[in-house]
């Protein structure tokens, strides 16, 4: 995966991912990160997360529904959580490696073509 754009990652799919298989390194999870909108690494490296507002409850529950049939079509399910009626937060990490695949990425890139209409500003 060197220098992955987010649209090269669109257009793959995911492989199984038995044990055995190392996880990506630092270097290379850094750099593929940085393709993408708004994904943050947790501390320990193992995980990437995204947080979204959205518009509603609804617009919510719709927004996880789409993001559960991308993981379906790929066979890589992130965990999902919708926290005070609105936030959605998706982690995504490879835990039959304990740490990041490049399923994780192209998971992430496809999670970010998704359509959600997030919560207005104030001002």
């Amino acid at each position: 995966m060197n220098g992955t754009s987010a649209n090269a990652l669109r257009e793959k799919s995911c492989k199984p991912c038995e044990g055995g298989t190392e996880p990506l390194e630092r270097d290379k999870v850094e750099q593929t990160l940085a393709e993408l909108n708004g994904w943050d690494l947790d501390e320990g490296g193992k995980m990437i997360r995204r947080k979204w507002a959205t518009r509603d409850f609804k617009t919510a529950v719709e927004f996880v529904n789409r993001v559960a049939d991308v993981a379906e079509q790929e066979q890589h399910h992130p965990d999902l959580h919708l926290t005070g009626y609105r936030n959605v937060t998706i982690e995504l990490t490879t835990h039959a490696i304990d740490g990041l695949s490049e399923n994780d990425f192209i998971v992430a890139a496809k999670i970010d073509d998704l359509p959600v209409t997030l919560k207005k500003e104030q001002g």
